[in-house]
């Protein structure tokens, strides 16, 4: 497989990945994600946000955020994120 077909694979997955958690499991939130895999939406977010600034675009946290949320973060926790319960929250102070 050349370079070019495995960068748009990687890209194609990576968009499938945002798809499924921006859209089809909303339902999971962020915190049971950092207690069961070390990352989440926030985590992807950032890493989006820090390639862009490797490459000198200028990019904040915020914009980072919006660009994988696809909508302002503020906006995302109103629609989708829930009181973490005391169980998730343990869980991550142990954890990180």
């Amino acid at each position: 497989m050349d370079d070019q077909t495995k960068l748009e694979l990687e890209a194609a997955a990576f968009r499938r990945l945002q798809q499924h958690l921006m859209q089809d499991r909303t339902d999971v939130q962020n915190i049971d994600m950092m207690n069961l895999t070390g990352f989440c939406r926030n985590c992807l977010s950032r890493w989006y946000q820090e390639a862009a600034n490797e490459r000198g675009i200028d990019m904040s946290k915020d914009e980072g955020r919006e660009a994988f949320y696809g909508m302002p973060f503020s906006e995302w926790k109103d629609k989708y994120q829930t009181e973490a319960s005391p169980a998730a929250q343990d869980a991550f102070s142990k954890s990180h």
